[in-house]
């Protein structure tokens, strides 16, 4: 998120992240859960600039990474959870957040 070329993009994340902290102690107690969900790297989207080669885009993660745990924060599975950060690639490799 404090990457030089990044603004707006980076200050917006970080802005978000600390919001989703927020909501979540706002909410505690109801069952109303805010998690923050994240790649876990760069993905092939439209935001790579132009100029980036094809040896580093050949590193992207496929958006489609982020469908799994967004199954996962939708369904039973997650209940309990909240204030959580779940990087999809974390997801992937069998790592689960858990209920504070």
């Amino acid at each position: 998120m404090r990457r030089a070329g990044f603004a707006p993009y980076g200050p917006s994340r970080a802005a978000t992240d600390s919001l989703s902290h927020i909501m979540a102690a706002d909410l505690a107690g109801t069952r109303v859960t805010v998690n923050l969900i994240a790649p876990g790297g760069a993905t092939a989207t439209g935001m790579i600039p132009d100029g980036v080669g094809e040896d580093i885009r050949a590193g992207l993660l496929d958006p489609a990474i982020m469908g799994p745990p967004i199954r996962w924060l939708a369904s039973a599975d997650s209940d309990g959870i909240t204030d959580c950060r779940v990087v999809a690639t974390d997801f992937a490799n069998g790592i689960r957040p858990t209920a504070h």
